[in-house]
Formats: C-alpha cells, sequence, structure tokens
C-alpha cells in the first residue's frame, strides 16, 4: 500500500499517541444536509439506502423557517433540513452549495468544555452552549465552524432519553423500507481548495487534537491526467477521521477543482458508509436504483490476487461476485478492504456516498486509488468538465 502510516507496527495506540486528550469525542452524532426539499430527499434516502423514520421537527412543532427529517440506520443519524421561506440561511446554503453538509455533529461528554477548549484554540463559534429541554430530558450543545461553511456541532445527550433531540417528535411512516446492511459512519472527506489542506491539517491539529496519520501525494494519487493530495486527520480514540484533499497540478481538471466549482467552496466530498456484507449491500442499493461508478478493467481484477498478498488465504469474498458488482480490493499491513462509489447523489457532481468493508485493513484503499480516480475521470469526460 502506498501511503505513509505512522507507527502502524506498534498498533492503534501508538499510531493516535500525538493526539491531545482536551476534546474526547465519543463518536459521530448525526450528519445534517440543507437540501431543497427536505421531504423529497428523506423519501430517497429511505427507499435507496434503506434508512428509517426517526423523527420530525417543523411547523406542526412550532418551527417557522425550516423542516427537518431524522432518518437512522443502525448508528448513522441522518438529519434533511429545508428552509421554509427565501430569506433563510438555509435557503441561501442551498442556493449557494446545492444539497450538501452543513453539520458534521459529534457526540461528546461535555458539549460547554468542547466549545471552551476549541474556541480558545481560534475556533470559529457557530453556536454558543446552548441547553434544550423537554419531558425526556436536556441536551447541550455548541458548534464551531471548521472549513467552508461546514459545522462541527458537540452534543451531549446523557441526560436525554428521547428519540433524537428535544423540539423533535417521533415521526411515525407506513412506508419503511428493509435496511440495506449500512452500519456507521467510518469516515468522512472534506475537499478544500488550492494550497489550504495543510492550513486544515493544522487547524484540526491545534484546534481539536487530532492527529495526522495518513499522508499522500500527488505522486501517489495520480493518473495521466489529474492529480491530488490527501491527509487523513483522527481524533485520538481513532473514531472520528477526517481526510483533507486538496487539487494538484496536472493535464486536466481533477476530481477536487470538479467538486470546488460546483458547490462553490469547500465542503464534505462523501461519507463512507461501513457494512458487514458489501456484496449483500450493494447488491440489495443497485436493486434500489443507486448508481455506482463505472467498473475498472478486466486486467484490474486479474491483480486482485497479488493485491492481497499475504492477505490472499484471508479473503473471503467470491472473486466473480466482486467483478459482477465493480467492487474494488485492497490490502494493508493489517488485512484488506473492499470499497466501492456511488455516483454524485444529486444533479451537481460534488456530494457521494462510499460504501466499505473492512476486514482489518485501517487504511483508505490506495491501492485503489488509479482505478477509481481513471473511472471518476470518465464521468467527468461525459459531463465536459475534465
Amino acid at each position: 500500500m502506498s501511503g505513509t502510516i505512522k507507527n502502524v507496527e506498534y498498533g492503534l495506540e501508538k499510531i493516535f499517541e500525538g493526539a491531545q486528550d482536551f476534546l474526547p469525542l465519543l463518536g459521530t452524532d448525526y450528519v445534517e444536509f440543507y437540501v431543497g426539499n427536505a421531504k423529497q430527499a428523506a423519501h430517497f434516502y429511505k427507499t435507496a439506502f434503506g434508512f428509517q423514520s426517526l423523527a420530525y421537527a417543523g411547523l406542526e412543532t412550532g418551527l417557522k423557517d425550516r423542516v427537518s427529517y431524522v432518518l437512522k440506520q443502525d448508528k448513522i443519524r441522518l438529519v434533511l433540513t429545508t428552509a421554509l421561506k427565501s430569506d433563510s440561511p438555509i435557503g441561501e446554503h442551498v442556493k449557494k452549495h446545492g444539497d450538501g453538509v452543513k453539520v458534521i455533529a459529534l457526540w461528546v461528554d461535555d458539549a460547554r468544555k468542547s466549545f471552551e477548549e476549541t474556541t480558545k484554540r481560534g475556533a470559529k463559534p457557530f453556536m454558543e452552549p446552548t441547553v434544550e429541554k423537554d419531558e425526556h430530558g436536556e441536551v447541550v450543545r455548541s458548534g464551531i465552524y471548521t472549513y467552508g461553511e461546514t459545522v462541527h456541532m458537540f452534543v451531549e445527550r446523557k441526560n436525554y432519553k428521547g428519540s433524537f433531540l428535544p423540539g423533535f417528535r417521533e415521526w411515525k411512516s407506513d412506508y419503511n423500507p428493509t435496511p440495506v446492511g449500512l452500519k456507521f459512519i467510518d469516515h468522512m472527506v472534506g475537499n478544500v481548495g488550492w494550497g489550504e489542506m495543510n492550513t486544515w491539517v493544522k487547524w484540526y491539529e491545534e484546534t481539536m487534537g487530532f492527529v495526522n496519520f495518513l499522508s499522500f501525494d500527488d505522486k501517489q494519487i495520480t493518473t495521466e491526467y489529474s492529480a491530488l493530495m490527501s491527509k487523513v486527520m483522527s481524533n485520538g480514540n481513532g473514531r472520528i477521521k477526517f481526510p483533507i484533499n486538496e487539487p494538484a497540478v496536472g493535464k486536466k481538471k481533477s476530481q477536487i477543482e470538479e467538486y470546488i466549482e460546483f458547490y462553490e467552496g469547500a465542503g464534505v466530498q462523501h461519507l463512507a458508509v461501513a457494512t458487514d456484507d458489501i456484496i449483500k449491500t450493494v447488491s440489495e442499493l443497485k436493486a434500489r436504483g443507486v448508481e455506482f461508478l463505472p467498473p475498472p478493467p478486466q486486467a484490474y481484477y486479474d491483480e486482485v490476487p497479488s493485491r492481497l498478498g499475504v492477505h490472499r488465504d484471508a479473503f473471503k469474498e467470491d472473486i466473480r461476485e466482486i467483478q459482477k458488482l465493480s467492487i474494488l480490493v485492497d490490502a494493508d499491513e493489517e488485512g484488506y478492504l473492499l470499497q466501492i462509489f456511488t455516483k454524485p447523489v444529486e444533479d451537481r457532481p460534488t456530494l457521494f456516498f462510499e460504501i466499505i468493508q473492512r476486514m482489518g485493513a485501517r487504511g483508505f484503499g490506495a491501492g485503489n486509488f488509479k482505478a477509481l480516480f481513471e473511472s471518476i475521470e470518465r464521468e467527468q469526460a461525459l459531463r465536459g468538465t475534465l
């Protein structure tokens, strides 16, 4: 595997020992999308991705400016929010960026302390610590800005027994398609502009106590036409991982440049969601109409055994099924992984999803970069944006 993993031979504790503990994070609480039509977006994510109805807030719950639908699948919570009036900052966000991720909410023990520790280190405040209450208890939330207009919200819910947050009511629906096997958010990738990657790497290190445990340069992530650079940031316990990408010089426009152009700024490029059975999950997603990037050439699958290396005998999947579904395979020192990427889930070529199954591997599919980006470039060529 290409890329530099720091101290990998000493285990997870050594990899993340550089991370500071002033901001302990328990996991991803929810991801909030600002969208043009939350009702229709909710129907799409239920139908196509197998999410279930969880909670709702809108006019019926006392809100006058927005509506939010909350969806859940295993440990993943998506919040889909739309504006009710034209003068809303939510509407302005959608007008500029299209549908996209606004809030990456992080589950913490102390939202007040999280806000204090990050803002005193230079984070720009988004929301002062706020206590929200209902009959199920109370939640404390606070928030800071990260790259672009994206926000990290700190959510303290140890004194809350409700299904989501105060102000939301249970959303009951007769229409709940079965889940497709999505378990949790493995990582979320941010795209930033030219020369900004190291700025945000430093920000995550100094403001949130993260560590850069994996790096790729433009010699490793390159094709005939385009290139990019990426650094993976993680918190101390390794539960939160944020790769950060920036463009690199190439013959033609990279996928990062395309994203920045159509999103009109930095933002979340994709969510990687984990599954325990990628063949079953991807088969179900395809049957429900989810579109994936075109397959790599036959030569790619001929090379899978050599790419697996010492993990070849541990490989449990049927390579014919893997190829039929266009799933990619990579390995590192710890094991192997299987991954596949959807096409953008809206008309702007911006946000997409990755489906990933880890069989010991802790990398990000570096051995697949060339095949993946060539596939993306074929899509860019069809769009006329390469």
